[in-house]
């Protein structure tokens, strides 16, 4: 194989760690592309995969830094930004059972998470559960000894626990539940979005400064219940208001369109059959990657 060839064939697995690494497919892209050109750059590497995950955790790691000091201005909650379907199969094998796996560790939730986490903590548990490195791979690539490595790896997976609801449900139960939410808000059904909302959900609303938005999250079912109906009492069929049901970062989600073109992106986390966040996308940059052709489908009903 050329050397071409040889980084097309880990171009999924590096965009997969930059991804996680930074949240971002375009900063992704921009890591694996830098790796591409030290790759160029290498002679006599016996593992191309140990080779080029190195340089993209390390990588990855500089650009999450630089990422970190512009998130602190950033206006109103950071969330990450969203992957559509064509992106998952960008990252993953052709086998559908690693696609599973993959989809339940690219979730909105689990990346929102691991923010709160040094970027060393996020490399680290990455490499471990991720992608299963085993501690000398970790300690080489961060440059660290094993034992802090070790360190790192679980002081990050009880964050992440502790962070994480106790409670996952099916891909289809996930399915049912968000549809019931969307048509509950669209036609103003209080008492159907009061039982679907944990007492202590948490909103999350990505405008970036470009887009309206909550400048904070939103804490609570009364709290998170007036502003889910206030968004969705705007809109009407003169709006050209459609809510397509589509997949974001591999859970069921929804996008929302108006005359005016894509308004935002909706999908939820929960704990057992209640919804405990609620991420809601609407910073243009973020949406920029899905397709932006008005849906055919109309707003579900209830």
């Amino acid at each position: 194989m050329n050397s071409l060839d040889v980084f097309e064939a880990q171009r999924s697995h590096l965009l997969g760690i930059a991804y996680r690494m930074l949240g971002e497919m375009g900063a992704a892209e921009d890591v694996a592309q830098e790796a591409w050109l030290r790759w160029q750059r290498a002679d006599g590497i016996r593992d191309p995969k140990a080779f080029l995950s190195a340089v993209t955790v390390r990588l990855s790691l500089d650009a999450l830094r630089k990422a970190r000091a512009r998130r602190e201005t950033y206006v109103g909650p950071w969330l990450p930004e969203p992957l559509m379907p064509d992106d998952m199969r960008a990252l993953a094998t052709d086998a559908p059972a690693a696609r599973a796996e993959l989809a339940s560790d690219l979730s909105l939730a689990l990346l929102h998470v691991l923010e709160r986490l040094s970027p060393e903590e996020r490399a680290a548990l990455i490499l471990h559960d991720a992608f299963d490195c085993d501690y000398d791979v970790i300690a080489q690539t961060l440059e660290k000894n094993e034992a802090a490595c070790r360190k790192l790896v679980s002081r990050a997976r009880e964050r992440v626990k502790a962070d994480r609801p106790r409670h996952t449900v099916t891909t289809q139960h996930h399915r049912e539940l968000v549809s019931k939410f969307v048509a509950a808000a669209a036609t103003n059904n209080l008492d159907q979005l009061t039982s679907l909302l944990a007492h202590d959900v948490v909103l999350y609303s990505d405008g970036g400064g470009k887009a309206a938005a909550a400048l904070n999250p939103i804490y609570g079912a009364d709290h998170v219940l007036r502003f889910a109906t206030g968004v969705m009492r705007k809109f009407g069929p003169a709006d050209g208001f459609t809510l397509e049901p589509t997949e974001i970062n591999g859970a069921p989600g929804f996008l929302l369109r108006t005359t005016e073109g894509l308004h935002s992106a909706l999908t939820m986390e929960f704990d057992g059959d209640k919804i405990s966040a609620i991420y809601l996308l609407r910073n243009p940059d973020k949406l920029s990657r899905i397709n932006p052709r008005p849906s055919p489908l109309s707003s579900p009903s209830a």
